[in-house]
């Protein structure tokens, strides 16, 4: 990866980070100023869990090192995850959710033909994909819930 694929990926991380702190204003009324540090924490986790893919594990996805890097830093033992999950707690899930989104809808639309080609097999693989995600996030939930006494 050259310098210029770095920095636009982290010209993208940023640009999605200020679509996340607006719709996390607009659409949970969470103030921009408030969300700021958890905003800049979840922007780290990303810049080096990227950084990490880049110079280090090349065959293995960023999002792979994001997440380890945010369970690390999210732990009890973990010095200030108190403060770190208190301010990660002020953006919201949803508005995180919704750039990536949109980015992904644009990925697809873009090679729309190439998706056409893969004909309807896709959709009914989609479908199977969903409804198995869907019973086994269920089943898990009600087990663990179960478990804790809550139902």
């Amino acid at each position: 990866m050259t310098k210029l694929n770095l920095i636009e990926s982290f010209v993208f991380l940023v640009f999605v980070s200020v679509m996340t702190l607006v719709g996390n204003l607009v659409g949970f009324h969470n103030g921009i100023i408030e969300s700021i540090p958890g905003m800049l924490v979840l922007l780290l986790l990303c810049v080096a869990g990227v950084a990490t893919n880049k110079f280090i594990f090349k065959k293995i996805p960023s999002v792979l090192f994001v997440i380890t890097y945010g369970v690390i830093i999210s732990l009890p033992a973990f010095p200030y995850s108190a403060e770190v999950n208190a301010a990660v707690a002020k953006v919201n899930f949803l508005a995180l959710t919704t750039p990536i989104l949109a980015y992904a809808g644009i990925a697809i639309g873009k090679d729309l033909a190439s998706f056409k080609k893969t004909g309807w097999r896709i959709v009914v693989v989609s479908i199977f994909v969903m409804i198995s995600t869907y019973v086994a996030s269920a089943a898990i939930a009600q087990a663990v819930l179960k478990y804790m006494g809550d139902i």
